[in-house]
């Protein structure tokens, strides 16, 4: 019996149901390090047809276990080589006890999207995160993990992982687990339905329940006010770090320090259509935020003063085509 995680085998063991049907003893995390048993169901999963969506299952109730993993299925209709479509990007700075849970929830909704990869941005952590993403590293190969020097911040660790992507479209999360994974697959869904010539290019989520200390919620409000009145309004929530866009969009924008927090606004100053969809938001369970509540105000002053001077510089997005050969009277005779 072949053990697939991420559509891949990776081990090899017999394996049987109680009613005699074959079964998979399979966890993401806990396949080399416990004994409890998943059974897998068959059939084909992953690539992208007519209806390739599927009901992705919510966080359990309870704290989550770091190796009660998911279980993945062997996928007969995306192959081991099927190119992603999806390129989920998570930027980590000191996020040890975060990683495996938030991992583990990821793996659950993957069944629910087109092929997808995982990228891990380890934006200089310490010695601990660094150690649980080596280990999740080599119990997981289709894991992506790309490791920054030292602490360059969160925009620069979101632009490492789009450069490196592989999927057309990118999906973002914090790595802090307040985001919830399930809620991915929607935002994704709206992007590849939307029509070819409606120019979207970012589905951005909003916490309807934000689930933070009253001073950050606070501090929230007011940049959003003041974003929407200075940049223009459409997008309640730019903090949130739940959002999936086109990856040549991304590359396109202009790149510097906090760009995460005004993606919408360079995305549709590059004339993409924006649409917002509401998401879930949930407690931090372990460590601490890596922002203080003066520190982000102050450094979104600045930072907003910087976008507003980019706008003014491009006051409309600039529309371009390429003129096709035209056939003359004589060629067309000819012919």
């Amino acid at each position: 019996m072949t053990l697939w995680v991420f559509g891949r085998p990776i081990m090899a063991g017999p394996a049987a149901s109680d009613e005699g049907t074959p079964g998979v003893r399979a966890g993401m995390l806990s396949a080399r390090h416990d004994d409890s048993e998943h059974t897998a169901a068959s059939g084909p999963t992953g690539k992208l047809t007519s209806s390739p969506w599927k009901a992705c299952p919510r966080r359990r109730a309870g704290p989550p276990s770091p190796f009660d993993g998911p279980r993945r299925r062997k996928s007969s209709a995306a192959p081991a080589s099927a190119p992603a479509v999806v390129s989920i990007v998570v930027p980590v700075y000191d996020e040890a006890e975060n990683v495996r849970p938030l991992l583990d929830e990821i793996a659950a909704m993957l069944d629910a999207l087109p092929p997808a990869e995982v990228i891990y941005v380890d934006d200089g952590s310490g010695p601990e995160t660094r150690a649980v993403l080596d280990e999740v590293k080599r119990l997981l190969p289709e894991l992506r993990v790309l490791r920054h020097a030292a602490n360059y911040g969160q925009s620069a660790a979101i632009r490492t992982g789009v450069q490196a992507a592989h999927g057309r479209l990118i999906a973002t999360l914090d790595g802090d687990g307040q985001n919830d994974p399930a809620d991915l697959p929607r935002l994704v869904r709206r992007c590849l339905e939307a029509p070819a010539d409606a120019r979207l290019g970012m589905v951005a989520g909003q916490r309807l329940k934000r689930q933070d200390s009253w001073s950050k919620r606070q501090a929230g409000r007011i940049a959003n006010r003041v974003s929407a009145y200075l940049l223009g309004g459409g997008v309640p929530d730019t903090g949130c770090g739940l959002k999936v866009f086109r990856r040549d969009l991304f590359l396109a924008l202009p790149y510097f320090d906090h760009m995460h927090r005004f993606l919408p606004v360079l995305a549709r100053r590059e004339g993409f259509e924006v649409v917002v969809e509401p998401v879930s938001h949930r407690p931090r369970a372990h460590g601490r935020s890596k922002y203080g509540v003066v520190d982000r105000l102050l450094f979104g002053i600045v930072d907003l003063m910087g976008v507003m001077w980019l706008r003014r510089r491009l006051p409309q997005p600039i529309e371009s085509k390429e003129l096709r050969p035209v056939r003359s009277d004589r060629t067309a005779a000819t012919d």
